[in-house]
């Protein structure tokens, strides 16, 4: 029950004030981090306007204790000054720059209302590289080369771009769901030496009551500060649907025209920060977002060779017997698979050997002193189960077979690709009139 959040936020909070108060700052921190995660949660489900206006209110108090204690901890400090009691853990405190008088003195005086914004988009900073190469992603050679010239050569050649010669600034990624769209961006982020803001639309809605445009504003604002960097949207079709719909709603309209505004200051003013974009449905797409993307590039289901490449990719070091002429085969036989699904697939066929370690009647001992699972008919086999074999103390002796090509057989008679023709039609059509094959 969603309740259990707020009793769980509450316990949280309770901890946070107790360790504040006594001064262990470094203990207090994380424990107001956990209590806010738990009132987002609620909040997600709570129905009542009054109680999650209260509940706004306070999760704002803590966010900014919690930032002000985050920040005398980062500058290695004591801790900043308590009042002593629960509540006063929680009022903001006054700044030494502008004395808490609203940003009216001194230079560099934030507005409070945008430092709790701020801190609230600092976990969309991606700041441990998520380790995907581009050599990962099988295929999509023309995508990876437009969003190398976005992305790397504008860092690393900045000659290159002089006169008329602008680096694309935004770019909508499109196609049906499991082609790699999002996995294309983590390549992105591991690969350039930038900034990079990952952005869920949905959160964007849900999370900021009434403040999703100021959100907006501030997270393109933080992009030009921290520069040079990349904003990611995933899912953009949930925040930028056509105008006029009878279901949309005014915070909709307003986060849409500020997402506009934004983006049209990005190809003109902003050398430096590029806007990465991924949808599912882009016939979804208000027409005034579609054409701030300069590029439209269509992320299609993989081909046989990228087929081939994934099923390696995701079977990795795992001990198998397939030839390269097994992976050509599965290729051929995964036609109209996506990228997702063939991942599903591999994870399936992994569990393979360890079913039928499982079922096991007979095990024989390898050179390596290893049991493995075997025929009856295998030399020196013994007639023994793998539980028989763990309650005479070989639990860790005991190995799965390598993964065979009999295994993907069983696996791939029982999967379906999820793509439909009429789904792969709805992106070629929009490809022909709006995009670029990726």
């Amino acid at each position: 029950m969603y309740s259990n959040f707020k009793e769980q936020a509450i316990e949280y909070v309770k901890q946070a004030v107790h360790e504040d108060n006594e001064g262990n700052y470094s203990k207090a921190y994380p424990l107001y981090m956990n209590a806010l995660e738990y009132f987002k949660t609620h909040l997600k489900y709570e129905k009542n306007p009054k109680i999650r206006e209260a509940i706004t209110q306070r999760f704002t108090e803590y966010l900014r204790r919690a930032e002000e204690i985050r920040a005398v901890l980062d500058e290695g400090g004591p801790g900043p000054a308590s009042n002593g009691d629960a509540a006063g853990a929680t009022r903001p405190k006054s700044k030494p720059k502008n004395g808490g008088g609203g940003g009216e003195g001194g230079d560099g005086g934030e507005d409070p209302d945008q430092a709790k914004l701020r801190s609230g988009l600092n976990s969309a900073i991606i700041r441990e590289k998520p380790n995907v190469k581009w050599n990962d992603v099988a295929g999509l050679e023309s995508a990876k080369q437009a969003l190398q010239e976005a992305v790397i050569l504008p860092v690393k050649f900045p000659q290159f771009f002089t006169g008329k010669r602008r680096p694309w600034r935004a770019f909508l990624l499109y196609g049906p769901p499991g082609t790699g769209k999002s996995y294309l961006a983590k390549a992105v982020a591991t690969e350039a030496d930038s900034t990079f803001f990952s952005i869920s639309s949905s959160d964007l809605v849900s999370k900021w009551m009434g403040e999703s445009e100021k959100l907006v504003s501030n997270l393109f604002q933080m992009a030009r500060d921290s520069a040079p960097s990349i904003i990611f949207i995933d899912e953009i079709d949930s925040l930028c649907g056509q105008r006029g719909e009878g279901n949309e709603s005014e915070a909709s309209r307003r986060i849409k025209t500020e997402l506009l505004v934004q983006m049209q200051g990005v190809g003109h003013t902003d050398q430096k920060v590029l806007v990465l974009a991924a949808t599912n449905t882009p016939y979804a797409l208000d027409q005034a977002i579609r054409r701030r993307f300069d590029k439209r590039i269509y992320i299609p289901l993989p081909d046989l060779k990228a087929r081939q490449h994934m099923f390696k990719v995701h079977l990795g070091d795992t001990p198998h017997n397939l030839t390269e002429s097994d992976f050509e085969n599965l290729a051929r036989r995964t036609e109209g698979f996506s990228g997702s699904d063939i991942s599903v697939c591999v994870k399936d066929v992994l569990f393979e050997p360890v079913r039928k370690t499982q079922d096991a009647m007979f095990f024989y001992k390898t050179p390596e002193d290893m049991w493995m699972p075997c025929g009856p008919r295998q030399p020196s086999a013994v007639q023994i189960t793998m539980q028989e074999l763990a309650a005479k103390g070989h639990a860790a002796q005991i190995l799965p077979p390598p993964i065979s090509r009999s295994d993907f057989d069983k696996v791939l008679a029982r999967q379906r690709p999820t793509v439909s023709k009429g789904d792969l039609e709805v992106h070629e059509r929009f490809t022909k009139e709006f995009g670029e094959e990726g």
